[in-house]
């Protein structure tokens, strides 16, 4: 596929997307199937210029004067690829395939359009409800953060230390040109292309053989700073696919009993292979559906030494890998993951032994899901729980982090532009005796 046809096909989805309300990676899927003369290079350039544009969703619009998927695709061209409008035109030919032809209007808007007199959600492209929560969070680095939020992810993976030192990975990997990440100790970060792709990591021999798992930095971290140690009882309470289970477990050299868990057991399907294929060792225990479910859990209350609590979210935090998410995202959905977030810290908070600790974990950058989270558990404990100093963690930890890091009221915002990771945020809280 040419270039300008390409942009047809972007336009397409971008009409499927807001015309059915669907995520974007749906509407890719179903374009394919339907496009099958479509090769895997064409549907990765398109579906980059799909991202792209929800990336520059509200700013594209704004300098345009029109938020058709036509126009958002003008404006992004525009604002991300910083085309001029005689190079936007000659891809907007008419021709085989092309987008119809500028218009006059179109031409005059993508030379004069601009954002200097735009609000702050539209410079910033979130929807307008989230900047009070956002600018609570980030204060007189907002804009910054935003832009840093509209940009595309770096592709980092976590070096396997069950298996390999990062410096033999890094030689065994110089195939991908990766480089050490800038703060976790075991990362290191793979180049991505023009169009924001990397290489297919997932079938290169050492992904086979479980050197690496893929994983944002900032999702390391959160997990070195829970400060799993060899001999204790862990428990990952939401473990999802198994991510920050496989860390826990290099954490722990294999050597103690790490529980995994999560309510939804389709959640948890893959953490059987990913574990088989990293050499990790952990204990899954998967929730009965229906009537027969039982609390998976119980025998353990009141004995574990640390429990990691990656809490169901909003997400925000990773709006650069899911810029259709914040487009989706409606207050009521904030409403439900705060209610969520409430019920497995009270289930973590029954776990752990006098002195064991609890680490929260979202990757969220709404203080309603991370400080205001923290700040419930504590109400509704009564005393039982005291806030470890997260600054003091971090030194503990990893020293070399903290200028890299906000500290809130109860634990520590990753973001964007400050970190150059996802939005995370992670707490910390220790039972009293």
């Amino acid at each position: 596929m040419t270039p300008p046809a390409r942009l047809s096909a972007a336009i397409e989805v971008l009409a499927d997307i807001a015309g059915r309300r669907r995520p974007a990676a749906d509407a890719l899927k179903d374009w394919g199937l339907a496009h099958r003369f479509a090769g895997s290079g064409d549907r990765a350039a398109i579906a980059s210029l799909v991202y792209d544009t929800l990336r520059r969703r509200a700013s594209a619009a704004w300098i345009m004067g029109d938020d058709s998927p036509r126009s958002l695709v003008i404006g992004m061209l525009r604002l991300q690829y910083g085309l001029a409008a005689p190079t936007v035109a000659g891809l907007f030919s008419g021709e085989r395939f092309a987008p119809d032809p500028l218009t006059d209007h179109e031409r005059t808007q993508i030379d004069r359009g601009s954002l200097t007199d735009a609000p702050a959600h539209v410079a910033g492209d979130v929807p307008d409800w989230v900047l009070p929560a956002l600018a609570v969070t980030f204060g007189g680095d907002l804009l910054d953060e935003l832009r840093a939020l509209g940009r595309r992810a770096p592709l980092d993976i976590r070096v396997n230390t069950l298996k390999r030192s990062r410096d033999a990975a890094l030689a065994g990997l110089e195939h991908l040109a990766s480089a050490p990440t800038p703060h976790a100790p075991h990362g290191l970060r793979i180049p991505i292309g023009e169009d924001g792709r990397g290489p297919a990591l997932h079938v290169e021999p050492e992904f086979i053989d479980g050197w690496y798992e893929i994983q944002d930095e900032g999702s390391q971290l959160a997990s070195l700073l829970s400060g799993a140690k060899a001999g204790e009882t862990v428990v990952d309470l939401c473990a999802g696919g198994g991510g920050k289970t496989l860390s826990l477990a290099a954490m722990m050299n294999n050597d103690g009993r790490l529980i995994a868990s999560d309510d939804d057991p389709r959640r948890l399907a893959p953490i059987h292979e990913r574990l088989r294929r990293a050499g990790a060792m952990a204990e899954i225990r998967t929730p009965r559906g229906g009537r027969a479910r039982t609390d998976m859990l119980g025998d353990l209350d009141g004995t574990v030494d640390r429990v990691l609590v990656d809490a169901p979210c909003t997400g925000s935090g990773t709006w650069r890998r899911n810029p259709d998410a914040k487009w989706r995202m409606r207050p009521g959905s904030l409403s439900a993951r705060v209610t969520e977030q409430a019920t497995v810290l009270d289930r973590a908070a029954l776990l752990v032994r006098p002195g064991g600790r609890v680490t929260y974990i979202t990757c969220s950058l709404m203080p309603e899901e991370n400080d205001a989270a923290v700040a419930g558990l504590l109400a509704r404990t009564g005393g039982s729980f005291s806030v470890v100093d997260a600054a003091g963690n971090v030194a503990a930890l990893a020293p070399d982090l903290a200028p890299a890091l906000r500290f809130t009221e109860h634990g520590l915002q990753m973001s964007p532009a400050l970190t150059g990771t996802d939005g995370f945020y992670v707490a910390t809280l220790e039972r009293r005796g």
